[in-house]
């Protein structure tokens, strides 16, 4: 099903796509220069905004839990990208070992890590699954709803490698964004290669960081392709000692929330938008769609009753915001579905190593066009690709799903790189 697009014969977004198509030569040279001198992500996923006058990401996960929402279609993309990453790291690998969160009744999440498991096995690699739980403490079988099993082993640890019983892995994958902290087992790993990186978790890992790094990298593409760099990026500050019970920074969030609605103000005149402005406050580090609030005016955050301060106060494994991100909100004018059982929508694309290897909708019936999708209540329709984002067809229209996805594809991997400079510059030991 080919999602329904509000906005796919009005004007701005096809002039976007058509730039990305007459530049693809360009775009696919420059994006291969850089992927010789920084080092991709093993694999992430990245949330974009489609608003019909602007293509975005809005949030970049490294530990990316849908590999079960993606078109099977495609699977063998994704190993094939898969064989690249580890081949780069560790040419002789055999042996794998994964490390998943510590869900072990969310059955979407397993389905996730039992198609990651089966992706990484047709590289060739032995793959075993490695439970940071302490109540692991032997082989535990978890069914999934396909019939298929994971089973989930207890991690041993050697001076400097972990393994589970006679399992010695080269390679050690979390699946795990590491919100709760960093377990000491997975410390001074010296003898093995752990990807992501462990500053790449929750524990370490800032939303600004990211999006600061995006900056350079939208400002160079801009330039490459000739368009204005704010049709790809999102404006957004950062506020730090915020604690919402105690009502602290509030000032601080209001001035930065005014500031950033300026700027947006400002470019819509420039570019005769007529929508409203917003934007997203939500903690600077965590996932899942927690401590997250739309603004669509300063006085918005000042005040805020206990029922909002407790929403924003905490994130996943309960981890206390004391810092956020106020970001510009860009509208989602795509949808699937017609008529009562349409749904707003967002695509989100993954990635493993620099290849694009598919993607799907995030929908929800019953958000508006200006709110944070990931919530209870949210559904997966996978992208119907005709072909892979990687390959545009010029002979057909900008707004063709092969250019529309190339179009998602361009931009997921830009903030890709940009997740390769946060990466390299917040590694341990860099300034």
């Amino acid at each position: 099903m080919v999602p329904h697009l509000t906005t796919a014969l009005n004007g701005p977004l096809l002039e976007l796509e058509r730039r990305f198509l007459d530049a693809t030569p360009d775009i696919e040279r420059w994006l291969r220069g850089q992927w010789q001198e920084h080092t991709p992500p093993f694999y992430g996923s990245v949330d974009l905004r489609n608003s019909g006058f602007k293509l975005a990401p809005v949030d970049m996960n490294l530990f990316p839990g849908g590999f079960n929402n993606l078109n099977a279609a495609f699977l063998p993309l994704c190993v094939q990208a898969a064989m690249s990453a580890i081949e780069k790291i560790c040419p002789d690998a055999r042996n794998l070992l994964l490390i998943p969160e510590n869900h072990t009744r969310n059955t979407f999440y397993l389905q996730n890590v039992g198609q990651l498991a089966t992706i990484l096995r047709q590289t060739g690699l032995n793959v075993r699954l490695g439970s940071l739980l302490p109540e692991i403490d032997r082989p535990t079988p978890v069914a999934l709803p396909n019939g298929t099993t994971l089973l989930l082993e207890p991690l041993v640890r050697h001076p400097y490698r972990l393994g589970v019983d006679g399992f010695d892995p080269c390679v050690i994958l979390l699946n795990n964004d590491l919100s709760a902290g960093i377990p000491e087992i997975l410390e001074n790993l010296n003898e093995q290669f752990v990807l992501p990186p462990l500053h790449a978790g929750w524990a370490v890992r800032r939303k600004s960081k990211h999006f600061a790094a995006y900056d350079e990298v939208a400002d160079e593409f801009a330039g490459l392709v000739g368009i204005d760099p704010w049709r790809i990026n999102p404006y957004f500050s950062v506020c730090d000692s915020v604690n919402f019970h105690e009502r602290q920074g509030e000032e601080c969030l209001a001035a930065k929330v005014d500031a950033v609605l300026g700027m947006i103000r400002k470019k819509y005149r420039e570019h005769g938008i007529g929508e409203t402005p917003y934007v997203v406050v939500k903690a600077d580090a965590g996932t899942y769609g927690m401590g997250v609030m739309t603004v669509k005016d300063a006085s918005e955050v000042t005040g805020l009753n206990r029922r909002q301060r407790n929403k924003m106060s905490v994130v996943k494994e309960g981890m206390a915001v004391s810092q956020v991100i106020i970001q510009e909100g860009v509208h989602t004018r795509e949808q699937v579905g017609k008529d009562e059982k349409s749904g707003v929508a967002e695509p989100v694309v993954y990635m493993i190593d620099r290849y694009v290897v598919g993607g799907f909708y995030r929908v929800h019936t019953g958000r508006a066009k200006d709110e944070n999708l990931n919530a209870p209540g949210m559904h997966f329709e996978p992208l119907a690709f005709e072909t892979s984002c990687s390959l545009p067809d010029q002979g057909q229209n900008p707004d063709a799903p092969p250019n529309r996805f190339y179009a998602y594809g361009v931009v997921a991997r830009l903030a890709q790189l940009a997740a390769a400079l946060e990466l390299e510059r917040t590694a341990p030991g860099e300034a």
